[in-house]
């Protein structure tokens, strides 16, 4: 029993963080309109998502016996529910007190995810921020903004139905917890009368997929009641759990139409029938309109609906929008399920001693002359590799999460400092592997921390620079030769050669002689530990802590680091890392004696190689087709062991933009190997990203190509 509640908890706490998640960005959203209202559409969406949360955590909360975040919780559902009737519209200091919210949540939930039960430590700080939700809501200020609000658009102020409209939706367990929907629907009639209804059938599956004791029914009703709203909430009070419902009082607006379409859940509800659904439209309204739809031969149901008065045009325009969402969403509609992460690891680890057992056995096949088993093993080697893809794809998750998190930090330190900055997300649906979500995100932080104290400058500095005083940072990320690329642009103060040469003579770091000192390395000095550039230490940066973590960070992941700059305009930080840690196609080289795997998707083609072919005695290259080709010998890296070599192939390679050679002895060629990591005994081993084991039980190297090309040029250089 003991672990079941454990795991019911575990849910409640994964679910609670994620639904958090999305109230920070829903938050976020709202900020982003503080200057411009004129998507008002987008604001109650975004205030509603808010809402939606709340109630959910409150609920589970009270599921799993959390009393003190369910208590929370429903004073906050309370205060936004006034915010979704237009009753407080959301300003500056109370979008700043919801942040502070949200983060005092997401420290409850940790709480008792630590299985601790006492929460009387945050006790004076929920009820400090409980008490300013009582103070907002009496509020003059938020009255003012109401009635200033409304008079932006008289159509919302536009009287509709005489009626009560009540839209419900029962879950699935209504049945199983006992309740009867019907009764529900039957006392209505006793307390008031119901003018009409409208059973919602179109979540019933098909026959042969029908559950009998779950329950798939919904209603749109209109009720003429003199109760009030409170009591006809508290007949659906047993069974609020147990729905998804909405009740709009008489001669509501149109607005609150508009948005009791937008959230319904249907999908297959056409046009007229959604509107008859939510109450906006009579059946014989709509009967009147078909009528006339006939006459017409090209004609369009929602203008025949307009042109005679049977709806408005802007719930016309709610329901079209709804509409094209749900046309989006029937193209992207996929089934998913929750999977613990070590068990999703186990099946890509299985994959992947799959596909060294396979090369062994076609290593194998290979010495016995039967076809009846080569056909079998090719047949094999096929289906583990369609494994192999299918594992490797459900470890990718798209970027945008983790990009998600700097628009926080992003509004709240630029905020701090007193500049005004925008952040822009590009190619945030880029995938890459789950085993990075975590590790990156620091990194990013750090990143973007520096980004917003160094680089961007105060309004009136950069006003000053005729630059425009909104600072801009750029997260993007896309795909480029086999790895992913994040990019952290700034359109700041750009990084000083001379300011690092500086701080690094004074630090010990690097002697009077400058002149082997390129650019590169001049602005790879500012990863070192202790290094920066500030002129003085802030609560954010200053004390040299944090891009040597970065630099460590995106190392642990086999990543390298680019920094692109211009004093005075820009710097781009590039992180590059490979797709995924997991599985490598590789193509399998030989050097003295020994077997090394260089990443499939990096070369660009095979050529033979003589020493006469060199065109200069002093640097190592070719004339590849009227180019240039620098060339890396393996002997230059690991040396020579067992006696003389023959580097007579180069594997030619794209890395980074860069196209460069790599001399060996021998080529084995293609090879799917399983990534295992280096042990501390190879800690000083540079050059290697892991270690694999071949079909004949010996074991290959995988060369960090990006590592071994840097170092290159900082030899050369």
């Amino acid at each position: 029993m003991e672990e079941i509640e454990r795991n019911i908890k575990n849910i409640f706490v994964q679910e609670a963080f994620e639904l958090l998640q999305g109230v920070e960005e829903s938050l976020l959203n709202i900020d982003g309109m503080m200057d411009d209202r004129s998507d008002k559409q987008q604001y109650q969406e975004d205030i509603n998502n808010i809402f939606r949360a709340m109630h959910t955590i409150k609920g589970s909360a009270g599921a799993i016996g959390a009393d003190y975040i369910q208590d929370f919780t429903h004073n906050l559902e309370n205060f936004l529910d006034k915010t979704r009737e237009g009753a407080i519209i959301l300003n500056g200091d109370i979008l700043n007190l919801f942040f502070k919210i949200r983060d005092h949540l997401v420290e409850l939930i940790k709480h008792l995810d630590s299985d601790m039960e006492d929460f009387s430590e945050f006790k004076s700080e929920s009820d400090l921020m409980l008490n300013s939700l009582v103070s907002i809501e009496n509020a003059d200020l938020i009255k003012n903004i109401k009635v200033e609000s409304k008079s932006e658009d008289t159509n919302e102020d536009e009287a509709l139905l005489e009626y009560w409209h009540i839209s419900i939706r029962f879950k699935e367990n209504t049945f199983i917890d006992g309740m009867d929907p019907f009764s529900f629907i039957y006392y209505l009639n006793k307390i008031g009368t119901i003018k009409n209804s409208y059973p919602i059938l179109d979540n019933i599956p098909p026959f042969d997929e029908l559950n009998p004791e779950l329950c798939y029914l919904g209603f749109e009703i209109n009720l003429e009641t003199n109760l009030g709203r409170e009591e006809i909430i508290d007949i659906f009070e047993f069974v609020m759990d147990d729905c998804d419902i909405c009740i709009l009082p008489p001669k509501f607006k149109i607005v609150e139409y508009m948005n009791l379409i937008k959230e319904s859940p249907e999908d297959k509800v056409r046009l007229g029938e959604i509107l008859v659904a939510s109450g906006a439209l009579t059946e014989a309204e709509l009967e009147r309109a078909l009528r006339v739809q006939v006459e017409k031969e090209k004609g369009d149901d929602k203008n025949i609906l307009v042109e005679n008065n049977a709806t408005d045009k802007n719930i016309i325009k709610g329901v079209i929008e709804k509409q094209e969402k749900i046309k989006k969403k029937k193209g992207k509609e996929s089934k998913t399920f929750r999977i613990d992460a070590d068990k999703l690891d186990l099946v890509v680890n299985i994959a992947g001693e799959l596909v060294t057992v396979t090369t062994g056995i076609a290593e194998l096949s290979k010495t016995i002359n039967n076809s009846m088993l080569e056909e079998y093993t090719s047949m094999l080697i096929r289906l583990v590799n369609d494994l192999r893809d299918g594992s490797i794809e459900l470890r990718m998750v798209p970027v945008e999460e983790v990009f998600n998190r700097m628009r926080r930090i992003v509004r709240d330190i630029s905020k701090d400092l007193g500049k005004i900055i925008t952040l822009e997300v590009k190619g945030a649906d880029t995938e890459f592997d789950r085993t990075y979500m975590e590790k990156i995100t620091d990194p990013l932080i750090h990143l973007i921390r520096n980004s917003i104290d160094h680089g961007i400058e105060m309004p009136d500095e950069r006003i000053a620079k005729g630059k425009p005083e909104n600072g801009k940072i750029t997260l993007n990320a896309y795909n480029d030769s086999g790895s992913i690329v994040i990019e952290v642009r700034d359109d700041g103060n750009g990084l000083s050669k001379e300011k690092i040469l500086k701080k690094a003579l004074e630090k010990g770091l690097i002697n009077e002689d400058r002149d082997n000192l390129t650019d590169s390395k001049i602005y790879n000095l500012i990863f070192e530990p202790g290094f920066s550039t500030a002129d003085e230490v802030t609560s954010i940066s200053g004390r040299g802590v944090g891009m040597d973590v970065v630099k460590r960070n995106i190392a642990d992941l086999r990543g390298i680091i680019e920094i692109k700059t211009k004093e005075s305009e820009y710097t781009a930080i590039e992180l590059r890392l490979p797709l995924t840690l997991a599985i490598v196609d590789g193509f399998m080289v030989g050097y003295d004696g020994n077997k090394y795997v260089i990443p499939l998707e990096l070369i660009l083609e095979c050529i033979d190689y003589n020493e006469s072919d060199k065109t200069n005695d002093e640097v190592d290259c070719i004339n590849l087709r009227g180019k240039l080709l620098p060339y890396i010998k393996f002997s230059d890296i690991f040396g020579r062991q067992k006696g003389e070599t023959s580097e007579n192939n180069i594997i030619v390679v794209k890395c980074a933009g860069q196209v460069v050679g790599f001399a060996v002895d021998k080529i084995f060629g293609e090879i799917q190997t399983v990534l295992k990591p280096m042990g501390k005994i190879y800690k000083e081993a540079k050059f290697f990203s892991g270690a694999t084991i071949l079909g004949n039980g010996s074991i290959a190297f995988v060369l960090d190509i990006p590592k071994i090309i840097k170092h290159a040029e900082l030899k050369n250089v």
